[in-house]
């Protein structure tokens, strides 16, 4: 049976951990969101996102002409920090997923779903280290096609996992909500 990574994590080891890689993510949240605007236009209106989903070589192409030098610049420090972004989000969501899926699913059928989604944010972040691969390509001028579509099609799958992990750590923060407010009533 697979096991979560933080399974030997002891408690006050697992609440550090929360609180450094909270911190970290809220810091490289901030960071990012202000290189992002750096390079948003009216192409990019979605900043590096635009250009992670331009499926396109040709998209790719009027995005990279859009830019001028330092939005040029602004977008290789943005992928560089992206390195670093990847292993902090999926550090941090993987332990939220853990520390929940430990209070509600413990010897329950549910508890490997958990333990999967975990797996899963791992994953997220080896696609994103790909996708950023592409990228870099595409920004050093390498412009092919393929690196336009491993680009889409890894942050599409990256995006498609971290939406499950994070509906499932809102629902379960739905369900810990619900059953303390049913708790009040019995």
């Amino acid at each position: 049976m697979i096991q979560s990574p933080f399974y030997n994590l002891s408690k006050k080891a697992e609440k550090k951990l929360t609180v450094i890689l909270s911190i970290f993510i809220v810091v490289l949240i901030f960071i990012m969101h202000y290189i992002d605007t750096k390079i948003q236009n009216g192409v990019t209106t979605n900043g590096i996102i635009s250009f992670e989903l331009a499926k396109d070589l040709s998209k790719s192409i009027s995005i990279l002409n859009s830019w001028n030098i330092l939005s040029k610049i602004s977008v290789g420090i943005s992928l560089g920090v992206d390195f670093l972004f990847l292993i902090i989000y999926s550090l941090f969501i993987s332990l939220i997923i853990h520390k929940l899926n430990e209070k509600l699913w413990k010897y329950k059928k549910m508890y490997s779903l958990g333990i999967v989604l975990i797996w899963c944010m791992f994953l997220a972040a080896f696609f994103d280290i790909i996708e950023n691969i592409a990228l870099i390509k595409l920004l050093l001028g390498n412009l092919k096609q393929l690196w336009s579509s491993l680009s889409y099609y890894f942050a599409v799958a990256k995006f498609s996992l971290l939406a499950f992990g994070i509906l499932y750590i809102i629902v379960n923060l739905l369900f810990i909500i619900y059953q303390k407010i049913v708790g009040k009533f019995s």
